[in-house]
């Protein structure tokens, strides 16, 4: 009926413009139906970013070849706004004076409570002295106009009666005062405990840049440890060209410390848990893991990792250092972020036995390699903001030239859930709204955060952000500062 309809119309005599029409409307109803059938095509050749149906763990998941994202938004450096680092002391300062009174520090701790707090014995246990770790001498020559550094006390002061003190976290100018009457009546005080840190905003400003002359240009690394770390970076450099430092904190101690068994078995839940409750010095014993989570408390696991990396637009191919110790689950919870990709690289990888066999007992001058090769990567990305990844966000800040993208881990976590619900596809908009979610989460200089809005009292230090994760405005100045 159609055909014969159609031969009807056309035999009868009609205007060129009812024929024109005609055309028209033969015309847009042909793209409509081309492009609702290209509609479906498309949609068909999409791979979501993590499939919805239930798969084997060391499964290939699905790739997303339709994500182009450009060189420089994956790997360019936030820009500088002009700004540069500034460590030289104001035209007021007044370098210490010897008095012949003298502070004794024993170092306690992991590598960067060592960088930040001189703490050196209290999870780790290893027993690497600051020498180890650090070039002494660099140390006590390049603070030479700023404080005395010895060695050891004079002999006729070894057996003085000594005061001691605990060092008290975020303390105000007044507590210096304190430890100034001190020394009117001894002449030795010995620090206990050195884990504490200075106060992060309201001191001085030639105490603040005094901090970073120590920080970024008198702490270097032991010359061992300055030597193999930049060997590696140059191999890294060899493989690949550019490469990510990914630290990844799914370590036993740190899940067992912030109470986080989300995918873990229930026998290793158990083993956190008790590990958890007999950590004397861990005053938590009993934590809602799944509130930990939703709150965004918890290290990202290496499957989570490997979504995040690749919505945000970064190729299988890409050359990923894992910067950390042994990774809780082992190859088995390796094999998810490395399914993702498969060109993880670490330090085992890069080093000669050799060349490892003398840290290997020594787990923070091990900490202190990857340090190195995180600081030199052309992105950084911690799995969770504890000490390590604040030290090298804060370091490469400093310098200025990094990029360090710090996953928004509460966002993240629902997008992840919705994901696997099914609320979300893994598709391009998936990848938009993560992308957006760390759009200013690069590393960018900017001023250091103040504490949250509605605490008070000692409460509100602890909702600063470190100054040893941003030292700007103090260390960080534009080019019109002093």
């Amino acid at each position: 009926m159609k055909s014969s309809s159609t031969s009807k119309f056309l035999s009868r005599k009609q205007s060129p413009t009812t024929i024109a029409l005609y055309i028209i409307f033969i015309f847009a109803f042909s793209i409509f139906i081309f492009l609702f059938n290209a509609g479906n095509i498309v949609e068909d050749q999409r791979h979501p970013i993590i499939s919805h149906e239930s798969r084997s763990q060391s499964e290939t998941p699905p790739l997303s070849p339709f994500l182009q994202i450009a060189d420089e938004e994956l790997w360019g450096a936030p820009s500088s706004h002009g700004l540069h680092s500034c460590v030289k002391p104001t035209s007021k300062y007044k370098a210490a004076q010897g008095i012949g009174r003298y502070l004794t520090v024993k170092s306690n701790g992991g590598l960067n409570q060592m960088r930040t707090g001189l703490d050196k014995r209290s999870f780790w246990q290893d027993s690497s002295s600051f020498s180890d770790i650090f070039d002494e001498l660099h140390f006590i020559t390049t603070l030479q106009g700023d404080v005395r550094v010895v060695r050891e006390l004079p002999k006729e002061l070894e057996l003085v009666p000594r005061a001691r003190k605990h060092f008290t976290s975020w303390s105000s100018m007044g507590y210096y005062k304190e430890m100034m009457q001190l020394w009117e009546e001894h002449q030795v005080i010995h620090v206990v405990k050195s884990d504490s840190r200075l106060a992060n905003n309201d001191l001085p400003l030639d105490i603040q840049r005094l901090r970073c002359r120590a920080l970024y240009h008198a702490l270097r690394f032991s010359p061992p440890i300055e030597s193999l770390g930049k060997n590696l970076v140059d191999r890294l450099r060899m493989r690949g060209g550019r490469y990510i430092a990914l630290h990844l904190r799914y370590e036993k101690d740190m899940l067992a410390f912030t109470g986080c068994t989300y995918g873990l078995t229930d026998a290793e839940s158990e083993e956190l848990r008790i590990l958890r409750e007999n950590t004397k010095h861990w005053k938590v014993k009993e934590i809602n893991s799944t509130e930990q989570r939703i709150g965004g408390f918890c290290p990202l696991t290496p499957k989570e990792v490997g979504i995040f990396l690749q919505a945000l637009g970064y190729p299988p191919s890409t050359l990923i250092y894992v910067a950390a110790g042994e990774i809780y689950g082992g190859e088995a919870r390796l094999s998810e972020l490395r399914s993702y990709f498969p060109n993880l690289v670490f330090k085992e990888n890069l080093a000669t036995e050799q060349e490892l066999k003398a840290f290997a007992k020594h787990a923070s001058q091990s900490a202190a390699l990857d340090y190195i090769v995180s600081i030199e990567s052309d992105v950084f990305v911690p799995s969770y903001s504890g000490n390590m990844a604040r030290a090298v966000e804060g370091h490469r800040r400093f310098l200025g030239h990094c990029k360090t993208i710090s996953p928004d881990r509460k966002g993240l976590v629902r997008l992840f859930d919705e994901l696997e619900s099914g609320e979300q596809r893994g598709d391009s908009s998936f990848s938009y709204l993560i992308r957006q979610m760390h759009k200013n989460r690069q590393g960018a200089r900017r001023k250091r955060k103040g504490p949250s809005p509605g605490i008070k009292g000692k409460a509100r230090f602890r909702t600063e952000e470190s100054f040893y994760e941003n030292p700007y405005p103090e260390c960080i100045c534009s080019s019109k500062a002093v």
